[in-house]
C-alpha cells in the first residue's frame, strides 16, 4: 500500500515537473531542439570534461548536486573535429544530448561548450534542493560572430562591480562582445603610468578622479574570458579627444600629439591581453592624411588588430580588420568585416516602442552573418550626465533590450531593417506579433528569475490595445479641442473632413519617431501642428489602487533638453483622464532652465520614478489620451517624439498588473 502511495505521489511530482518544464524558456533560441520527454535528474554526477571543469561542476553544485567519480548518471564533454548539420560560426557552436542518465556536450572548441553550459542552466527546472533537466536534442550555432553591448565609460565612468554585473548575467544569453569605450572629451577613464597627468581631475569634466586602473583593466578582460567574452577596448582618435588635449596642449594629429599618442597606444596593448584595439575615427576633420594610416600601422605592430568607426577614415580592403557602422550612412564594404551599430543606441530608446523594432528587424537586413557582417552591438552614449549609475541601466532599458539581440543576433532572421512597421507591432494573426510575443514571454520568465534583483524595466505590454484617431490639425493650438473629448466614436466627420480611427497594441506607442522618417510609427506621413487621440478601456476583476507608467515624452539621456515645467506633463500639452478624472503628473525633481549636459535629468522618465498611484473601478475603466504635437523641433526639447506611454504596474513599479484586460471596444475575450 505504502508503495503504491509513493508511486502515485512520485507520479505527481514528476506530472508538475513536466508542467513546469513544458514552460521552459530557452533564450536565445537555438537552431535546431527537439524535445524527448525524458528527464535527467541531477544528483550525484560523474563529471567527464577537458574544459570548464570548474563551471561544469558549480552547475552541478548550485542545482543541488554533487561532482562524484562513481556516479551513475554523467556529464560528458567531448571537444570534437566539425559537427554534423552546423552551418556557420562552428567555433561557437555545440551539441547537446540530454538521456535520463547521460548528459553530452559536443563542441569543436572551449567557447562552443561554455554556450552549452549556458543553454543547460535554462533547461533545468528546481524541484527541493535538486533539479531535473528537459530531455532534449540540441545542434545549436550562432547566425552572426558579434553579439555585443557597449558602455560609454568615457563620459559617465561605471563602476568594475557594475560591469563585471553585466558582463557576468548577459553571458548566460551567449552575448560574447563587450565594447569598452574608454576615452572621450570629458575624460580620459584609463590609467597611465607614463602620463599621470592624462588621468588628473583637471583634465577631467565629468566625474573626476573615476577611472580604471591598469590592473582592473586586466581584470575585467580576464573576468570577461571566463564568461565567454571578448572585451574590445577602444581609444578615440583624433576625435572625441578634447581630454587627450587639456593633458597635454597639442592636438593628437599633430606631430608631437601623434608621439605621445603611441607611448599610451603602446601602453594600452601592453595592458589589454585582446586580439582588437578600437581606433575610434568619428565624428572629426582630418588635417594630417598620414594620421590614421600610421596609427593602424602602429597599433598592428603590437600584435593587435583594428577596429575603426564607418563613417569615419575611408577604407580599402587590407587597410583596416573591421569597420564599425554608427551612422545610417554607414555602409559595410567587400573585403572588410563590418559590426552594425546603426539604429541600435539606447540611449534614444522608448521604454515599449523601439524593443519592438529592435526585435524584428535583420542585422545589416541580412539573414545571417558572412565574411563581410560580423554582427551587431548595442551601444549607451550618455552624452547627458545620467545619475545614479543604477539610472544607466534603467533608463536606457538596458537588459530587455540586450536580450531582444542576444536572439536576434544568434538566431538571425528577422523580417524587416527598421524601415517597415518600425516600433508598431502588427495585428495579432500576423507571424511578426507571435514571435514578439513568444519572446516577451520568455523574456519575463528571465526577468523573474534570472534577473531578480537587477533593474529591469519592462512588463508585458502585447495584451495592451488601444484605439488612436487620425490626427486633427490644430494650427498651433495645442490646447484645441476636438470631437473625440466629446464622444468616443469609430468615425468622425470635422470641417468636411473624415477622420478615422484604428487599433494599435503596445504599453508605448511612437507617433512619430525621435529619428523622423527614418523609422516608421503609427501615422505613415506625421505633421507638425496636430492633435491625435488615443483610448482604451480597462477590465478590473476587483476595485484596486494601483501603478501608472505614463510618459509622453521619453528623455534621451544624449540631449540637453529642459525638463518639463510643473503641473505639465511636456511641453506639447499632453494628457490623460482615467474615468473622466485628470491625471496629473509628479512633481518634477529637476527645476532647472538653463539647457545643459552637465545638469542630470530627474523623474521625467516613467521607469525613474515610483509608479502614480490611480484608482480603478471594478469593472470597466476608460483611459483617455490627448496627444497634441507642435513643431517636431523646439528650444526645450530638441528631438521631440510625439508618442506615449501609459499602462498599469504594481505599485512598486515591479510587474504588470493581473487581471487586468485593455480593450478599446470593451470586449472580456478576443
Amino acid at each position: 500500500m505504502h508503495r503504491i502511495i509513493y508511486i502515485i505521489l512520485w507520479g505527481l511530482l514528476l506530472s508538475a515537473s513536466v508542467v513546469q518544464a513544458s514552460e521552459i524558456n530557452l533564450l536565445p533560441k537555438p537552431q535546431h531542439v527537439n524535445y524527448t520527454g525524458k528527464w535527467y535528474k541531477l544528483g550525484d554526477v560523474r563529471l567527464v570534461t577537458p574544459v570548464h571543469a570548474d563551471d561544469y561542476t558549480a552547475f552541478v553544485e548550485e542545482a543541488g548536486g554533487q561532482v562524484k567519480e562513481k556516479a551513475s548518471r554523467t556529464i560528458e564533454v567531448c571537444l570534437v573535429d566539425k559537427l554534423p548539420g552546423v552551418t556557420l560560426n562552428a567555433g561557437e557552436a555545440y551539441k547537446l544530448t540530454v538521456t535520463a542518465n547521460r548528459i553530452k556536450v559536443e563542441a569543436v572548441t572551449e567557447q562552443g561548450a561554455y554556450w552549452a553550459l549556458q543553454t543547460l542552466r535554462q533547461l533545468q527546472v528546481r524541484k527541493g534542493k535538486s533539479s531535473l533537466i528537459k530531455g532534449c536534442e540540441i545542434t545549436d550555432w550562432p547566425a552572426f560572430r558579434v553579439r555585443g553591448f557597449m558602455q560609454d565609460v568615457g563620459r559617465s565612468y561605471i563602476s568594475v562591480e557594475e560591469l563585471k554585473k553585466e558582463i557576468e548575467i548577459l553571458s548566460r544569453f551567449k552575448i560574447n562582445v563587450f565594447h569598452f569605450h574608454l576615452t572621450e572629451n570629458q575624460s580620459w577613464r584609463l590609467e597611465s603610468k607614463i602620463f599621470p597627468m592624462l588621468n588628473d581631475s583637471v583634465n577631467t569634466t565629468r566625474m573626476p578622479g573615476k577611472y580604471y586602473t591598469l590592473e582592473e583593466a586586466r581584470e575585467l578582460v580576464d573576468f570577461s574570458k571566463r564568461h565567454g567574452m571578448t572585451l574590445i577596448p577602444e581609444i578615440d582618435m583624433p576625435g572625441h579627444s578634447a581630454a587627450f588635449i587639456r593633458a597635454f596642449r597639442h592636438d593628437m594629429q599633430s606631430p608631437e600629439g601623434m608621439k605621445i599618442l603611441k607611448l599610451l597606444v603602446e601602453e594600452v596593448c601592453e595592458t589589454f591581453d585582446v586580439p582588437y584595439l578600437h581606433i575610434g575615427t568619428d565624428e572629426v576633420k582630418f588635417t594630417n592624411m598620414s594620421f590614421v594610416p600610421e596609427m593602424i600601422e602602429f597599433v598592428r605592430s603590437k600584435g593587435k588588430k583594428v577596429i575603426s568607426w564607418n563613417p569615419g577614415w575611408n577604407y580599402k580592403p587590407g587597410e583596416i580588420d573591421m569597420t564599425h557602422l554608427w551612422s545610417f550612412r554607414g555602409k559595410a564594404q567587400p573585403g572588410i568585416p563590418a559590426i552594425d551599430s546603426r539604429f541600435h543606441y539606447l540611449n534614444h530608446f522608448d521604454t515599449f516602442g523601439d524593443i519592438i523594432g529592435l526585435y524584428n528587424s535583420k542585422i545589416y537586413n541580412v539573414e545571417q552573418g558572412s565574411d563581410d557582417i560580423a554582427g551587431t552591438i548595442l551601444a549607451i552614449w550618455n552624452d547627458r550626465l545620467v545619475e545614479p549609475e543604477r539610472n544607466i541601466i534603467l533608463e536606457n532599458h538596458f537588459y530587455p533590450n540586450m536580450l531582444a539581440i542576444a536572439e536576434r543576433a544568434w538566431l538571425g532572421g528577422g523580417t524587416e531593417y527598421f524601415d517597415k512597421n518600425g516600433t508598431i507591432l502588427p495585428g495579432e494573426d500576423s507571424e511578426e506579433f507571435k514571435a514578439f510575443a513568444d519572446f516577451e514571454k520568455r523574456m519575463l520568465w528571465h526577468k523573474r528569475y534570472t534577473f531578480k534583483g537587477y533593474p529591469f524595466a519592462y512588463v508585458k505590454q502585447t495584451n495592451v490595445k488601444w484605439n488612436i484617431t487620425d490626427a486633427f490639425p490644430n494650427g498651433g493650438d495645442l490646447a484645441k479641442v476636438f470631437p473625440p473629448e466629446e464622444e468616443l466614436k469609430d468615425t468622425y466627420f470635422y470641417e468636411g473632413k473624415e477622420y478615422k480611427t484604428r487599433e494599435a497594441i503596445g504599453a508605448g506607442i511612437y507617433l512619430r519617431h525621435v529619428w523622423g522618417k527614418l523609422v516608421p510609427t503609427f501615422y505613415k506621413a506625421p505633421q507638425e501642428n496636430h492633435t491625435a487621440y488615443a483610448y482604451t478601456w480597462v477590465y478590473s476583476p476587483k476595485e484596486q489602487e494601483i501603478g501608472l507608467w505614463a510618459e509622453f515624452q521619453n528623455y534621451g539621456r544624449s540631449e540637453m533638453d529642459l525638463p518639463p515645467l510643473q503641473g505639465k506633463w511636456d511641453y506639447k500639452g499632453s494628457r490623460i483622464w482615467i474615468n473622466g478624472k485628470e491625471v496629473m503628473p509628479p512633481v518634477w525633481t529637476a527645476t532647472h532652465r538653463k539647457r545643459s549636459n552637465e545638469i542630470a535629468l530627474g523623474n521625467e522618465n516613467c521607469v525613474a520614478r515610483p509608479p502614480i498611484k490611480v484608482h480603478l473601478n471594478k469593472g470597466w475603466n476608460k483611459v483617455f489620451l490627448k496627444l497634441p504635437i507642435g513643431k517636431f523641433s523646439n528650444p526645450e526639447v530638441r528631438l521631440t517624439k510625439w508618442m506615449f506611454t501609459t499602462v498599469f504596474v504594481t505599485l512598486d513599479g515591479e510587474n504588470a498588473v493581473e487581471g487586468l484586460i485593455y480593450s478599446p471596444q470593451k470586449k472580456l475575450l478576443k
